[in-house]
């Protein structure tokens, strides 16, 4: 297997290839941003993966997500993409767990044994509470912003969470944030200002096209699981592949950068 990262070490060398296969991360989110994210990891070396979803695969996320396809929808989305990235690297330790961070069940995620927190998941209020537990760890810890409602990739940035401009999720995070409990430390997001409107009508995975499973009750688990998500949301937007892989792909950027500033 160790052919399989050749050309990654060559550009490295031998101790940041040997930091990445040590390292530990945490992916919270795994749909068109966070999928991606995990792929990039896996590829570049991460070994010690840890992938947290709820969702099944809709026949709606097959536009940008990537472990869905027409093969994989109505599978559980962790562990869809965790076969995958076993076929990249059979020996990657993924850990996939299918529930909601929430703060409810914040405690069973154990946030202080990673090295690396990657936000990606959508809620607001939950998304508010993981910024909170993340900042208070050792890990590095970085966000996704909104990644609906844009085209131009070359407005894709990274900023410091405070410096972010024209995103309204990161305007709406401030707002609650300051409320309730700010950050512990600074942190990077990626993020997009572009803000276009839907053009099409906004159909529900409750069509005649779905083939999601309906609502259940997971045992042992903390919310309704296996959930129809699209029509539980109060908005969809519409979303391009490209924008939610960059989205992906500069989160992992960030990460295997941080690796490689300190251990060079």
């Amino acid at each position: 297997m160790q052919g399989i990262f050749m050309r990654t070490q060559l550009l490295v060398g031998d101790a940041v290839m040997n930091t990445i296969n040590a390292t530990k991360v945490i992916i919270f989110g795994v749909g068109g941003v966070g999928s991606w994210c995990a792929e990039s990891l896996v590829r570049s070396g991460i070994i010690h993966l840890t992938i947290v979803d709820s969702d099944r695969v809709c026949v709606t996320n097959v536009n940008r997500q990537l472990m869905a396809t027409s093969q994989t929808v109505g599978q559980v989305k962790t562990e869809a993409l965790k076969k995958r990235l076993l076929e990249i690297n059979p020996l990657a330790q993924i850990t996939e767990i299918q529930d909601i961070y929430q703060k409810s069940n914040c405690h069973t995620f154990h946030l202080q044994t990673y090295d690396y927190i990657i936000d990606a998941i959508d809620s607001l209020e939950h998304k508010v509470h993981l910024i909170q537990s993340a900042t208070q760890t050792n890990a590095v810890f970085f966000s996704s912003m909104g990644a609906a409602l844009k085209m131009d990739a070359s407005r894709i940035k990274v900023a410091e969470f405070w410096k972010v401009q024209g995103c309204p999720l990161a305007a709406a995070l401030r707002r609650k944030l300051k409320k309730t409990q700010l950050p512990a430390k600074k942190f990077l997001c990626v993020y997009s200002d572009e803000l276009l409107e839907n053009k099409g009508e906004n159909l529900s995975c409750g069509t005649s096209a779905c083939l999601c499973p309906k609502s259940t009750v997971g045992p042992g688990k903390s919310e309704l699981l296996n959930h129809e998500w699209c029509t539980s949301k109060a908005q969809i937007n519409g979303t391009m592949a490209h924008i939610t892989a960059i989205f992906g792909f500069m989160l992992a950027g960030l990460l295997l950068e941080d690796i490689y500033k300190k251990t060079v």
